[in-house]
């Protein structure tokens, strides 16, 4: 069911309709009751192009929604392919598929490959009624390398996080068991070293090369690293050694083959750790953003105040509110 976010942090995924198992069949069936959609696409009215990825094959679109009914909305769109399944492939190459030839030379040719409906699936997410927050959030633009010392997240970030408002109720609703219980893949529920172990919405969970899974901790009072000390050790440690037994009973992945780490600065200010398949190429995992969590560990153990002393590199888009603050401070 398509979900409306307003927090600006983290959209669930949309339920989309299954494939009809039936290779042969022209049309897929229709998605069941409880998987349609509430979110009216045909009502859609695009007004522009946020930002496409070649590579990763999505599409950001903003546009408009009710404006038939009179209650006019913005609204953000997120398409994505989704990636081949190995048991799928013999239905998705059988006999009734259409492939055009496109060139030929010699021993080589490429084709347009037209399949049957039902392998035509692109993952759609929907941000409803969208803030110029969420619009901004997906728009392409120019980044910007910080590096924040101790005195400039004391001086800069941190007044500036204290005058914004970041709603995460839609977390909360998780840890709570009011959404998305069915996601839940494990949990400890002890209040300070406890977590949920649940899937991060961009994977479609329909292969492990692609592995995404968020821990989120009970204990609500550690907002990002940057409060990390000696007394949050228990917690960091028994996130990362049950995330990786679940993982390994679970989904057969050993430790070697997780990469394990957080965010600075993270989407949304609730301590959470992402496990990701080392060979997937998530979004996030990159050397200016994601901190392994094995290095978070030994950081903090060698030194209580390393997070409170160090220097810290991250990206901002160019008209973020905190890049500008760091522009005033003559700090960029």
């Amino acid at each position: 069911m398509a979900a409306c976010v307003s927090d600006g942090s983290v959209e669930p995924e949309i339920k989309k309709a299954k494939p009809s198992g039936n290779g042969n069949e022209e049309k897929a069936e229709g998605p069941a009751a409880s998987e349609r959609s509430t979110f009216n696409l045909h009502s859609f009215r695009l007004e522009r192009v946020l930002r496409e990825n070649v590579r990763d094959k999505t599409i950001f679109l903003h546009g408009k929604v009710g404006e038939d009914q009179g209650d006019v909305q913005d609204a953000v769109i997120i398409l994505e392919k989704t990636p081949f399944q190995e048991d799928a492939l013999p239905q998705l190459l059988n006999r009734n598929a259409d492939l055009r030839l496109q060139m030929k030379n010699d021993i080589y040719s490429t084709h347009h490959l037209h399949p049957l409906p039902a392998f035509n699936e692109i993952k759609t997410t929907v941000v409803c009624p969208a803030t110029e927050k969420h619009i901004k959030k997906y728009l392409q633009q120019e980044m910007y390398l910080v590096n924040e010392t101790a005195d400039d997240y004391k001086n800069i970030t941190t007044p500036y996080l204290q005058s914004q408002t970041f709603s995460v109720q839609w977390l909360y609703n998780i840890l709570e068991k009011k959404a998305e219980v069915e996601q839940i893949i494990h949990e400890n529920p002890d209040p300070k070293i406890g977590f949920i172990l649940i899937p991060d919405f961009k994977w479609n969970q329909k292969q492990l090369d692609d592995l995404h899974l968020i821990a989120i901790s009970h204990f609500r009072e550690v907002k990002s690293i940057r409060d990390l000390t000696a007394e949050h050790l228990p917690m960091l440690q028994t996130i990362l050694q049950e995330g990786q037994m679940v993982i390994s009973k679970r989904y057969n992945i050993p430790k070697s083959q997780l990469r394990i780490y957080l965010h600075y600065q993270p989407s949304y200010y609730h301590l959470h750790v992402h496990f990701t398949a080392v060979g997937h190429d998530a979004p996030g995992s990159m050397v200016e953003r994601a901190h392994l969590l094995f290095n978070v560990i030994e950081n903090v153990q060698f030194d209580p105040e390393y997070y409170q002393k160090r220097t810290l590199t991250f990206a901002l888009k160019a008209d973020d509110p905190l890049l500008h603050r760091f522009k005033e401070e003559g700090r960029i």
